[in-house]
């Protein structure tokens, strides 16, 4: 599929079968992360990946108690696919998805974020090319801030020269596929030279 029609047609997927992604589905879609963009070519990022459905529950629960609707600077995200947002029944910030991407960058490096999400989008795109349904998480430093979190990142060998900063949630989307929201005028100016 061309790149660009691949990226119109990939969505941010929040209901999930209980079916787990095969193993080297998921090792290819890791390894379009490692192959990011990332500053000055460092690769000062890493990946954890969760293949355990009962684990990234546990996690995504963790997750979800960080979550905090003061912060919220939008309202509705979606009927089709509802989010934390839309729906307070919701109490996993993963969705139920039974593989999780926890994104680490170095501490205190001022590009980490950036890196971070770098390694995600590639991911997302992958996952969506192998037929593979996905969404990025936030709330991952809250996460990981948390008791439980550290526990987690010392139990997975995580340096702690390491911080969490994004999730990449992965599996098999329930019900239909989502369609597209149209795009929003007025997001793009371009200047030229007469």
């Amino acid at each position: 599929m061309d790149l660009l029609a691949l990226m119109k047609e990939r969505r941010s997927i929040r209901k999930y079968q209980n079916k787990q992604v095969p193993r080297e589905l998921v090792d290819k879609i890791v390894e379009a992360g490692l192959y990011a963009p990332n500053a000055g070519g460092g690769q000062r990022s890493m990946i954890v990946t969760i293949h355990n459905a009962d684990l990234t529950a546990k996690l995504g629960r963790l997750n979800f108690c960080t979550f905090d609707r003061g912060k919220l600077l939008g309202g509705h995200v979606s009927d089709e696919q509802p989010s934390v947002i839309d729906d307070p029944n919701i109490r996993n910030g993963f969705y139920d998805a039974p593989t999780v991407c926890v994104i680490f960058g170095q501490r205190g490096f001022p590009f980490n974020v950036a890196d971070a999400f770098c390694i995600a989008e590639n991911m997302v795109l992958e996952a969506h090319a192998l037929g593979v349904d996905s969404c990025i998480i936030s709330r991952a430093e809250e996460t990981f801030a948390l008791p439980e979190g550290k526990a987690f990142m010392q139990e997975w060998g995580v340096p702690d020269t390491m911080e969490a900063k994004a999730f990449v949630i992965l599996g098999y989307h329930e019900g239909l596929y989502p369609q597209s929201k149209p795009r929003k005028k007025c997001r793009n100016i371009v200047i030229e030279q007469v």
